[in-house]
């Protein structure tokens, strides 16, 4: 055994255990809910078959197969066997921000780990980075079932503290990644902004496709506060005491700007960009991500 996994605390290992066990509820329900495979697209050349699983989509089910052994497999396409997939995890300071065990970082982590499994489960393969101004921890591609536990337990053992800068992060992950692949960023992007950008757009001028899952807590979308409130920076010494409710138009003005902005440059270097809510279903968001990435494949 691994010594990461022989001197993990019980109580770390059991954290893990409940990470993976909410991934599988919200996948299978997701699963059994779309009837349909959760491919992130593939290709006309037919290169091989593979196991059937389910929830994949019966129209790739190669049914003279099916005839001649009674075996239930699917017919697997050229960009099915070389899907390359990182997950870039976010775990800057900012996203410590929510309740307690409801924060964005803990958000991030059940996104993760369901878009782990759903790739692990079409046999293609999966890695992790968590990454704040540095990559904090990495797991490199495998295909393996196991590997999934290896990818929960760098979401684990990773703590979000320190500022974000994904400029030299991304710069690390391209020269880390010479293949093409999926590059799956989930973060508030709040902090280097434009450092952030650059970050994304290196990704893509290295020819990764990008999609960019933007995980903000209701509390910053919405700002709810009413009383006399201090506010302190996560990523900063700052903090200002004030009367929220005559801030609250400027700062929903800004928020605007804020993401008018994100949303342009994401368009600009043809990344997928979806706005996420810490109250959103993980099922709903990856109902919504993966359609909208087949129709992008499709097109």
């Amino acid at each position: 055994m691994p010594a990461s996994k022989r001197f993990l605390p019980p109580e770390a290992v059991k954290r893990v255990q409940r990470l993976e066990l909410k991934a599988r509820h919200i996948v299978e329900g997701f699963l059994s809910g779309s009837h349909r495979s959760p491919y992130f697209g593939q290709s006309v050349e037919f290169v091989q078959h593979r196991q059937y699983v389910p929830g994949d989509d019966v129209r790739h089910v190669d049914w003279k197969v099916w005839a001649r052994q009674d075996k239930l497999v699917i017919k697997q396409y050229e960009e099915d066997t070389n899907l390359r997939c990182t997950l870039l995890v976010d775990s800057s300071a900012s996203m410590s921000y929510g309740r307690v065990a409801e924060t964005k970082f803990e958000y991030a982590c059940t996104l993760a780990a369901c878009l782990a499994l759903l790739i692990l489960r079409q046999q293609d393969a999966v890695g992790c980075v968590t990454f704040d101004s540095k990559i904090v921890s990495r797991v490199p591609l495998r295909t393996s079932q196991r590997h999934l536990t290896d990818v929960l337990l760098s979401l684990e053992n990773s703590t979000p503290q320190n500022k974000t800068d994904l400029g030299p992060v991304f710069r690390q992950v391209v020269q880390a990644s010479p293949k093409r692949g999926l590059m799956v960023l989930i973060s508030d992007l709040l902090g280097a902004e434009e450092s952030s950008l650059k970050g994304i757009e290196t990704l893509r001028k290295a020819g990764h496709d990008v999609m960019v899952l933007h995980v903000l807590d209701d509390d910053e979308l919405d700002f709810p506060f009413a009383d006399p409130t201090r506010f302190d920076g996560l990523e900063s010494v700052d903090h200002l005491t004030c009367n929220p409710r005559s801030l609250r138009e400027g700062y929903l003005a800004a928020l605007e700007r804020f993401l008018d902005h994100i949303r342009r440059a994401c368009a600009a270097s043809k990344c997928d960009y979806l706005l996420v809510r810490t109250s959103d279903a993980p099922g709903a968001v990856l109902a919504k991500m993966l359609s909208d990435r087949m129709h992008a494949v499709r097109r």
